[in-house]
């Protein structure tokens, strides 16, 4: 079983998320685990860990268009206009993040993770488009409010 490749692999992905890894670092952590011994090279990954690994993949991607939609919105100068394209951004994207989060957890626990601990990461795994539409927000008003403060 190649459990904690996948689960290296969807930890890896949800964490290389700017967001997620910034909302990593403001939080407190527990030890993190030990590093699982490799697998044997006889054994073969299951299809199902295959697939999801695939759809780990394209989340990353996925997750990354939304980065750079979201501070390509939050950058307009028309402030309204840019909170309503992100607040579509970020309704557009979060079914998808949810559905992927839900599909992580049934997969994992399926495979004998911790429930509780896979509970906690998939909500981790859910707040992702909020936390990158709070980045991308404080990075456009970053510079806005230090170029006052630039001589001309």
């Amino acid at each position: 079983m190649r459990l904690l490749s996948s689960v290296a692999a969807v930890a890896a992905l949800a964490l290389t998320t700017p967001a997620f890894a910034a909302s990593q670092a403001a939080a407190p952590q527990a030890a993190p685990a030990p590093a699982a011994a490799p697998a044997p090279a006889e054994e073969a990954e299951s299809p199902e860990a295959a697939a999801f690994e695939a759809k780990g993949e394209a989340f990353g991607e996925k997750m990354e268009t939304m980065s750079n939609e979201m501070q390509a919105a939050a950058a307009q100068t028309d402030k309204a206009k840019a909170k309503t394209d992100l607040d579509a951004l970020q309704a557009r994207y979060q079914p998808e993040v949810d559905a992927f989060a839900d599909e992580f957890q049934a997969f994992i626990v399926g495979q004998g993770g911790p429930a509780d601990q896979i509970a906690v990461a998939a909500q981790r795994i859910k707040s992702i488009p909020a936390k990158v539409r709070a980045q991308a927000e404080e990075a456009a008003a970053a510079p806005a409010a230090a170029a006052p403060a630039q001589p001309q």
